[in-house]
């Protein structure tokens, strides 16, 4: 045995008296150590306090009892390795001793069958309960259980394979140059095997099955299962965060694996005690047992993967309902929600790797130039509030997957939000910890996956507002310095007539200048025109900027009658500072929480992600080209003969002219043969997608990035999310709207002209209802989690009268007048949203 094994051995031997000390005592009436159980004076701890109270008194070289005779000879410990049981659990201390099976050191599925078969036939259980609790409360024995190389297991090993195991085999072979390498790689030379397969397990899983499907019929096995993991888990945390058994015995995985097999975990048995505690020792294992265990349930199918994350799942939602939660006690606190999240994100990337996955098609990165000189922000000691690019998730970096390289995971991502978190979660301080303590605070926006987006854009409205107070105070700073009147807001100053030249010149300028100036906040100012900007101003600057730049006359967009999509013209002859426009728009949208009517496809969102346009993006943007490609690659007949392609294809310009391309060179003399036609196909959506329109696209990002590179979106939000945040959504529920509003100047939800305008706006088409919406609020979509989030205001205007309806799209308000009659509402009121353009416009 090393030196190193033999301490870590004679470490934990004492850790484990201290354990005893705590939990049964020495046995002494008389003892005074304050720090053992047979005190008169000592406490009473339970076992997960005793396991953290065992390592603290370890680590200080605290008094330790000698213990009694009776305690001595009490079976703890065997000179022999392999029947030493740990002191978690003896056969005496929990169940009555009926018979003895001491030739049984690891169980086996046959040995499992022997005894249960010896039990069946006695009548009488406690011989099989007595097993399981020291097998399962020991780690060394159930590490050693169930072992593959065992050659007395069930002849029907591909029992338990699922469905599509086949698939997920080839999936794994096909990326385990690009994902398992990591992980082998990570692991300690000694003892492993080079060529260490992350999947390969020693554990035999379909026995391990076959196992509890018998064991979890018999009443008396489950409370033993129960009891079992209660003892086992305090000393397997000690194990992991004190004495990295991980790392010297790679095989400790295995009793994660055979004790995530219960599929009874999530049953209330286990809910108050024993899961919690198996949770927080899981969340202990370094992360490249982590990835090993994604690995191998990404191997699993469905029905299992899905097991594990509804277990999870009820335990966080049994925790979080189970307490109250305030300021002062946060759920971020809750040792029992920190570690079920954590192993939650198992799961999660379980599901991934078992979908379907595209590791490959990344856009480059293009990365700012490091400075040598220190920034105002790194001289204030502020530079990890305000640190560049995207974090990184180590179990996503070790397993070389992205959740934004999932195509269609296995479980939708929806499934794992789990809202009764998302209810008590304290945004403001978990953006806190997120940015400045994530070293010694959890933060759940570390694990996007359980927020949802609602949730997500309150910690992202937090860091754009923290980034805009900063540059404020900045400009303050410079300002005192060099003696400059201060000016802390990004102003634009625009005429109608001339939107876009204004903006283009003024945001082009600032952004060469001095790009920092975007992070501010927004005040546009319309020339000629009154109106402070309180949010209303920017919502129409950004409406008529979109309505310029997308109009099909000018040619930067082609428009799709059939999808109602834009696409980026690849003919266009607009200059890429327009481009770059439209993308500065699009950040400072999000930056400064407006909506706008954009229309793209959702590859355009991919893209901006960091992912390149793919073959199933098509069927989005490019309907009928994907089912022209689909049906290419499904034919059966003779490809050559029938279709009479070449690897030349032709697309029409600005103009309408036809306008030749090879995807390779001579290509109109190379024909599409049932051989090279999924070449064709790749190459042909790489054209459309990528490279046709390459120019045009990287000046959008480029403008894009200028607004949010600095910004936790790429690491929060999935393309379809940003989507929302940048569009809204066009799910209109008046309903909600309704029960949200408020009332000022003396109306009230009573009022007889407030129950004619909801039954008439109840009344309007869909068309009508987004006017309406649009001449209040500045948009015609619903924020980030539905009208019910808008802050409608309906305040009274006078009495009867024949002036139009007016609004204030700052506020949301709407200044409504005392009609007369509900005929004369519903004919004032669709005059003024059919008709009203400008600020401030009667």
């Amino acid at each position: 045995m090393r030196s190193d094994d033999v301490a870590a051995s004679a470490a934990k031997h004492l850790i484990e008296r201290y354990f005893r000390q705590l939990t049964e005592g020495c046995g002494n009436g008389d003892c005074t150590n304050e720090f053992c159980a047979s005190c008169c004076d000592f406490q009473p701890l339970d076992n997960n306090s005793a396991a953290a109270k065992a390592l603290e008194l370890f680590k200080i070289n605290a008094k330790l009892c000698n213990p009694s005779k009776k305690e001595s000879d009490a079976p703890h410990s065997s000179a022999n390795e392999n029947t030493h049981l740990d002191s978690k659990m003896s056969d005496t201390d929990v169940f009555p001793q009926k018979e003895d099976f001491s030739d049984v050191h690891y169980l086996t599925e046959n040995s499992v069958y022997r005894i249960l078969s010896f039990c069946e036939e006695k009548g009488d259980y406690s011989a099989l309960v007595r097993i399981i609790g020291r097998v399962f409360s020991s780690a060394e024995v159930l590490m050693k259980s169930f072992r593959k190389d065992e050659p007395n297991t069930a002849e029907n090993h591909d029992s338990c394979k699922p469905p599509d195991a086949d698939k997920h085999e080839k999936q794994s072979e096909q990326t385990s140059e690009k994902m398992g390498a990591s992980s082998a790689a990570a692991l300690p030379d000694e003892g492993v095997n080079e060529t260490f397969d992350p999947c390969e397990v020693t554990v035999d899983i379909c026995a391990v099955r076959r196992v509890y499907d018998r064991l979890l019929t018999i009443d008396q096995a489950e409370a033993a299962f129960v009891n079992a993991l209660i003892y086992l888990t305090p000393n397997m945390e000690l194990d992991l965060e004190y004495l990295d058994v991980y790392e010297t015995n790679p095989d400790y995985l295995n009793i994660f694996i055979i004790v995530l097999e219960n599929s009874n975990l999530h049953s209330p048995e286990y809910l108050e005690v024993a899961l919690p505690q198996f949770c927080k020792a899981m969340s202990k294992l370094p992360v490249t047992a982590l990835a090993r265990l994604s690995k191998l349930w990404s191997t699993y199918g469905l029905p299992h993967i899905r097991r594990m994350m509804e277990t999870f799942q009820q335990l966080i939602t049994f925790t979080v309902v189970s307490n109250e939660y305030d300021s002062e006690n946060l759920v971020n606190d809750d040792e029992t929600v920190v570690a079920a999240t954590q192993c939650l994100k198992v799961a999660f990337y379980a599901s991934i790797q078992a979908g379907d996955v595209d590791v490959e098609h990344n856009e480059e990165d293009e990365e700012d130039p490091e400075s040598d000189e220190l920034t105002l922000h790194e001289l204030l000691g502020e530079e990890r509030l305000y640190m560049k690019g995207p974090r990184v998730d180590p179990l996503e970096r070790e397993l070389g997957l992205r959740p934004i390289d999932s195509i269609k995971p296995l479980i939708p991502f929806e499934d794992f939000v789990n809202e009764s978190l998302n209810e008590v979660v304290e945004m403001d301080k978990d953006f806190t910890f997120f940015k400045v303590n994530a070293e010694t605070k959890f933060s759940f926006q570390s694990c996007p996956f359980i927020l949802n987006v609602i949730t997500k854009s309150q910690g992202l409205y937090y860091d754009n507002r923290i980034r805009m107070y900063s540059e404020r105070r900045l400009t303050a700073l410079y300002s005192m310095v060099q003696g400059q009147q201060p000016n802390p807001y990004l102003k634009l100053k625009v005429r109608r007539d001339h939107i876009i030249d204004d903006a283009l010149v003024r945001l082009e300028m600032i952004s060469m200048e001095n790009p920092s100036d975007l992070k501010k906040q927004l005040f546009v100012e319309f020339e000629g025109e009154q109106g402070v900007d309180e949010g209303g101003v920017s919502k129409e600057f950004f409406q008529l900027v979109l309505e310029e730049i997308f109009n099909p006359d000018i040619g930067m967009f082609t428009y799709d009658d059939n999808t109602k999509l834009f696409w980026f013209n690849s003919s266009s002859l607009e200059n890429e500072a327009q481009y770059t426009l439209v993308g500065l728009v699009l950040g400072l949208a999000i930056y400064n929480n407006c909506i706008l009517d954009v229309h793209f496809p959702m590859v355009v969102y991919r893209k901006l992600m960091g992912k390149k346009g793919a073959f199933l993006d098509l069927s989005d943007s490019h309907p009928a080209l994907y089912q022209s490609l689909k049906q290419l690659l499904e034919y059966t007949g003779n490809v050559e003969k029938d279709m009479m392609l070449t690897f030349q294809i032709s697309h029409t310009d600005l103009f309408g002219n036809p306008v030749l391309y090879d995807l390779k060179e001579q290509g109109d003399q190379m024909p599409v043969t049932k051989e090279n036609r999924q070449e064709f196909v790749d190459l042909y959506t790489e054209y459309i997608l990528n490279k046709s329109v390459e120019r045009q696209f990287k000046a959008f990002k480029k403008g894009f990035l200028i607004v949010t590179n600095e910004s936790p979106l790429k690491y929060l939000f999935r393309p379809e999310e940003v989507e929302l945040l940048i569009c809204g959504s066009r799910k209109l529920d008046f309903e909600a709207l309704e029960k949200t509003t408020e009332y000022d100047g003396g109306y009230s939800k009573d009022s007889q002209i407030i129950k004619d305008f909801w039954e008439t706006i109840h009344s309007f088409g869909e068309e009508q209802k987004r006017l309406f919406l649009q001449f209040t609020t500045g948009t015609d979509r619903a924020p980030v989690g539905g009208l019910g989030k808008l802050k409608m205001i309906i305040a009274k205007n006078g009495s009867d009268t024949d002036r139009l309806p007016t609004s204030h799209t700052c506020f949301n308000a709407l200044l409504l007048p005392e009609y007369s009659s509900k005929e004369k509402l519903k004919e004032r009121l669709l005059k003024a949203i059919t008709y009203a353009k400008g600020f401030g416009m009667l």
